[in-house]
């Protein structure tokens, strides 16, 4: 498994997980050079930014280690460089600061490629997709946006949802959170009536906590998930972009879901909604 190294110690609540607090558009620019592809060589590590509280696709196990469909794609990353993977558990909102600042050396944190990211990072090819949905409790089930006039919708802030709504339907009032976790426990407590993210996520999620149910399984476009490097690393997004080309010759991804996320959906998701394989999205 993905081992954590000492001192990175990403379980429980008070995990130093980056958040993107005080950060400005002013920090697009890059503040620290990202670590060349023979840096990285050297150093024997790749450092990789995940999610610590995003099962099925990045979390920290029973074991305290990282694990999900994103990890075992980051292992695998850094086994064909040559190195280890080094781990830091990141917040939604913090995954391209974490790269501008040379925190990390890529985000593999279920990250959408949209417009707005790829002005502030360089995304390599997609190998998942994705597209929001809704869970609320199954007393009062969301099946439509309509269905959210006069409620509180949960988000994760930096997150696809956030913007969805924001943009698309601003008469929807949004109660955010920093981390996924939170943004659970809202919807467990009451605090909100639903939330939305990745329907991918929620589906997981549902399935895991009876009671309540994805009434939106597919809301706004079908997006894309990738890697991301900092702005202007061609080397190491040519390594990433080159590796899941390969990869797809071997079906890794789908492997890689059956390991990870089909215990989850079971027969309920079909594995091809989901895998994005060698890097090319087949239109359904």
């Amino acid at each position: 498994g993905a081992a954590m190294l000492a001192g990175l110690s990403a379980c429980g609540p008070d995990a130093s997980t980056p958040s993107a607090e005080g950060a400005s558009g002013a920090q697009a620019t890059s503040a620290a050079k990202a670590r060349s592809l023979q840096d990285i060589k050297d150093s024997g590590v790749l450092n990789v930014a995940v999610f610590s509280d995003k099962a099925p696709f990045g979390y920290v196990d029973d074991n305290g280690d990282y694990a999900g469909y994103d990890v075992v794609f980051a292992d695998r990353l850094a086994k064909d460089l040559g190195v280890k993977p080094r781990y830091t558990a990141v917040d939604p909102s913090a995954r391209v600061d974490v790269l501008t600042s040379n925190k990390v050396d890529v985000t593999l944190a279920n990250f959408t490629v949209t417009p707005e990211r790829a002005e502030k990072v360089d995304f390599a090819k997609p190998y998942m997709k994705v597209s929001l949905g809704v869970v609320s409790p199954n007393g009062a089930v969301i099946r439509d946006v309509k269905d959210l006039a006069g409620k509180m919708l949960i988000v994760a802030k930096g997150t696809t949802a956030e913007s969805y709504f924001e943009q698309n339907h601003p008469e929807v009032k949004l109660q955010k959170y920093d981390q996924y976790a939170d943004a659970y426990n809202a919807l467990l407590d009451g605090r909100g009536d639903a939330f939305s993210t990745d329907n991918t996520e929620v589906l997981a999620w549902a399935k895991k906590n009876k009671g309540y149910t994805v009434g939106i399984t597919e809301l706004g476009d079908a997006q894309t998930i990738a890697p991301a490097v900092q702005q202007g690393n061609t080397q190491l997004l040519d390594y990433i972009n080159n590796e899941i080309v390969k990869l797809g010759k071997e079906q890794f991804f789908l492997n890689d879901y059956r390991q990870t996320l089909e215990p989850v959906y079971g027969d309920e998701v079909d594995p091809s909604e989901i895998v994005v394989e060698g890097g090319v999205v087949n239109q359904a």
